[in-house]
């Protein structure tokens, strides 16, 4: 008689222990404002439905395992060479090769809390420990702290999530220079930042930069991200990538969407100007919210009273709900509890987020 197989008892213990990533909710009907992960609200370049289009033909051959012509668009656009740079699945899978490379039993990796809640989860995997640094209400960077830890790899998100703040070169390289693990900086929404630390690639060989397609690039659904390192961390990287990592259709879009430089300008300036629109709302309501240099917003809401707290924001997150309206909360951390984040969507919808604001006001 064959034995029922219990998967869970099999299961590594280190894994049953985890939780995994909760991503925001992706509502299945249509009519919502989708204002909680990020996403650009402009469509991708007209290049990219092209150039996909003409891959359909190609669909019974792999495609090319290294994404070499995306790595040299790449190399050529940052100034780079091709031995620098790696192509991932999202930038997520990026961050599950670095984990997976130098974290294990034994070991630890670290980060800033409250920070991007997959980092934890890729470290758990692999059975390794996690450090983790407390934020103060400022978000500033605990420089020293960062310095005297002793996680194999650090991971910082530079524009901050969940805050939107850069932080500067000058502040990135004090910890490079004495830090003795791997720095991780996650650039996701550098595109709509003022600055990057880029160029501290080519001085430190301890600093990865990752990147995204999915914010600035309106290619979130075609998970295409990449990072720049030094070349023997890239090396490392490239040894336990999956062979085909990154589909055809992705490295078409992808390569399209770098192509045309007048066109995404033109959609992130747009997402900047709207996002300093929603700055100027907040102000005019005195709600505090941190100066984002990404593409969405973290405010901690007042209600009609003047009141500020986990179950205002609780009260705006299911008004604006109701409303088929969608924001984050992040209420894992009494430093965020308060506060909702609001990605930048195009001006209809930030126009109807804030009168439903203004209606919850008056309402709730």
């Amino acid at each position: 008689m064959r034995k029922y197989c219990k998967a869970y008892e099999l299961a590594l213990p280190h894994v049953r222990k985890i939780d995994g990533y909760v991503p925001g909710i992706q509502p299945q009907n249509n009519g919502w404002i989708k204002l909680n992960t990020n996403e650009n609200p402009y469509p991708p370049s007209p290049m990219v439905a092209k150039a996909i289009s003409a891959e359909l033909n190609n669909l019974s051959l792999y495609p090319n395992p290294e994404s070499k012509p995306l790595r040299k668009i790449l190399a050529s656009r940052f100034g780079l060479n091709i031995n620098q740079i790696i192509i991932g699945n999202g930038s997520d899978d990026i961050l599950n090769l670095l984990v997976r490379t130098f974290c294990g039993k034994g070991t630890s990796a670290g980060t800033i809390t409250p920070n991007y809640t997959l980092y934890p989860v890729l470290a758990g995997i692999q059975d390794s420990s996690f450090i983790t640094i407390p934020y103060d209400r400022e978000f500033s960077l605990p420089i020293e702290s960062i310095i005297d830890s002793p996680a194999n790899i650090f991971f910082l998100s530079s524009p901050n999530t969940p805050t939107g703040v850069t932080y500067t070169r000058k502040e990135i390289a004090s910890i490079l220079e004495h830090f003795s693990g791997i720095l991780v900086v996650d650039e996701a929404y550098a595109d709509f930042a003022k600055e990057t630390i880029l160029t501290l690639v080519k001085q430190y060989r301890n600093l990865v930069i990752t990147r995204s397609l999915s914010k600035s690039y309106s290619l979130a659904g075609l998970r295409v991200g990449f990072a720049f390192a030094a070349p023997e961390i890239i090396n490392l990287l490239d040894r336990i990538r999956d062979s085909y990592n990154v589909n055809r259709l992705s490295q078409a879009g992808a390569i399209a969407a770098l192509k045309d430089k007048l066109y995404y300008k033109e959609i992130i300036s747009n997402v900047i100007k709207t996002r300093e629109f929603c700055a100027q709302k907040l102000k005019d309501l005195n709600w505090f919210f941190y100066p984002s240099q990404a593409n969405f917003i973290f405010t901690e809401p007042l209600n009609a009273e003047g009141t500020s707290g986990p179950e205002v924001s609780q009260s705006l997150y299911e008004y604006l709900y109701t409303r088929k309206i969608l924001v984050r909360l992040l209420t894992s951390s009494p430093l965020t509890a308060s506060f909702i984040r609001i990605s930048i969507g195009n001006e209809k919808q930030m126009d109807i987020t804030f009168k439903a604001i203004d209606s919850w006001l008056k309402n709730a």
